[in-house]
């Protein structure tokens, strides 16, 4: 039986800066209020017209390109998003039609923050089952669609964007997708939601989440390290759900890593783009060369579920 790994990346977040200092126009809110709270200093908005599909093709369209596959090699598409308004046909699917992929087996998934790592898995799994050979596994999110920009406590923190990734079969040993850790607390979903479902807007409990987060999910995350037979110590980089920075510190510090990991901290310009945050944090990075090829990352990513997903991967 194969194995998978990432084989390439592309990023896409639109043009337009939302900077603290336009959002004190909006409601009663600072730049040292929001950047105390959160560690959110900007985020991407996307203009009207932009939609879903469009950011996640754009960022689709760079993986592609990256990983020198030719359209019709692609046997899957799969889309992890909460904020689409188009259900049918899908954004997956939508996508795969710009891109001119021509007959692979096309889903979206909402698993809210943790999408896309839930999507990774299941890419991982039909590849290895050899249902497919390569898999274009995307996270988008116009959550500027979603936004109470009334609610000062939620409006601070949401942005727009997408991550992709290209997922290919492999035989090398070690060199892949590792073992995902995965699952949910249904009895608490209503902590992170989207509530309304004509006119949908993003609400949370945020100490609820912050206590849940910091004081369960550091657990959960070695856990995947075990899957994958490393210690945390050993890990090159970890990219977790860009939820806010305070978060992302207290979790990490948690899990026992070394001095010079790599922790992505995205979240600082880019705010919380929900299941687009790990892919988008992933593919800067190696961009920017902080991550080299071949290093191990863990990816975790948790959110509306109340749920979670993690993995090891190595870097293209």
């Amino acid at each position: 039986m194969p194995g998978s790994r990432i084989a390439a990346l592309g990023h896409h977040q639109p043009s337009r800066v939302l900077t603290n200092a336009d959002l004190e126009n909006l409601v009663e809110t600072s730049d040292s209020w929001i950047r105390q709270r959160t560690g959110i200093a900007t985020r991407r908005i996307a203009e009207e017209a932009e939609s879903v599909i469009d950011l996640a093709a754009a960022a689709a369209a760079k993986a592609l390109a990256a990983s020198g596959l030719e359209p019709s090699e692609i046997g899957l598409v799969t889309v992890a998003t909460c904020s689409a308004i188009d259900r049918c046909p899908s954004i997956a699917a939508q996508v795969a039609a710009r891109l001119g992929v021509p007959s692979a087996v096309c889903f979206d998934l909402n698993n809210g923050c943790a999408g896309f790592c839930t999507a990774l898995a299941c890419a991982d799994h039909s590849v290895r089952a050899g249902a497919a050979r390569h898999a274009l596994v995307i996270g988008a999110e116009k959550m500027s669609d979603v936004t109470d920009w009334t609610d000062r406590g939620t409006c601070v923190l949401l942005g727009d964007g997408a991550g992709a990734a290209v997922i290919s079969e492999t035989e090398r040993e070690g060199a892949g997708i590792g073992p995902v850790t995965w699952g949910s607390d249904p009895t608490r979903g209503h902590a992170v939601r989207l509530v309304d479902s004509w006119r949908p807007r993003f609400a949370q409990e945020g100490q609820a989440v912050f206590r849940w987060v910091t004081g369960e999910l550091p657990a959960v995350a070695r856990e995947a390290c075990h899957r994958a037979g490393i210690a945390t110590a050993d890990l090159a980089g970890v990219v977790t759900h860009q939820a806010n920075l305070r978060i992302i510190e207290s979790l990490t510090r948690q899990v026992g890593l070394r001095d010079d990991v790599v922790i992505a901290r995205d979240v600082v310009d880019s705010g919380n783009t929900s299941a687009a945050s790990v892919p988008l944090a992933l593919s800067k990075l190696v961009e920017r060369g902080e991550l080299p090829s071949g290093a191990p990352v863990l990816l975790f990513a948790f959110g509306g579920g109340l749920s979670w997903a993690g993995q090891v991967v190595t870097c293209p």
